[in-house]
C-alpha cells in the first residue's frame, strides 16, 4: 500500500476541459498515474495522482489551475474475479469510510491497482 497524492480540480463540464489539463502536466512533464472525471450539469472535477506530486503542484500552481491535494492510498491487486471485493471487505471491516475510490486494470493483465481517499483524520492500517 502506497501513500500517495490526489489532486481534485474543479472543472467546468465543455469539450476540453480534460485535455488542456493533461497538456499541461504533460509539457511539464508530468506522469499521471490515475484520472477519474466526473461532471453534472455546466461543472465537475478531475481527481487525478500524478507520479511526481510536487511537479505536478508546480505546474498547476502557474497554470493558475485551483486544486485540492488529499493524501490517498494506492493499492495493487491480482487482476481477478473477487481480488476488489475481498480489500474493500477488510477495509469495511476496519470501519474504513472511502470518501472516493477508483480502479483500473487492463484486460489480460496480471495487475489491477485502486486508489482511494478516506474521510478525514482516519487512519488506515494495511488491510
Amino acid at each position: 500500500m502506497a501513500k500517495i497524492k490526489q489532486f481534485t480540480i474543479t472543472i467546468e463540464n465543455r469539450p476540453g476541459t480534460a485535455a488542456a489539463i493533461a497538456t499541461i502536466l504533460g509539457n511539464a512533464k508530468v506522469n499521471i498515474l490515475s484520472l477519474r472525471g466526473t461532471a453534472q450539469g455546466t461543472s465537475g472535477t478531475i481527481d487525478l495522482v500524478a507520479e511526481d506530486a510536487k511537479r505536478a503542484k508546480k505546474a498547476l500552481d502557474e497554470a493558475k489551475i485551483s486544486y485540492t491535494e488529499t493524501a490517498a492510498e494506492e493499492i495493487e491487486l491480482p487482476n481477478k474475479p473477487g481480488a476488489l471485493a475481498d480489500r474493500l471487505e477488510k477495509l469495511a471491516a476496519k470501519g474504513v469510510n472511502l470518501k472516493s475510490i477508483h480502479a483500473t486494470a487492463s484486460k489480460g493483465g496480471r495487475k489491477a491497482v485502486i486508489v482511494y481517499t478516506v474521510e478525514a483524520q482516519q487512519a488506515v492500517q494495511a488491510a
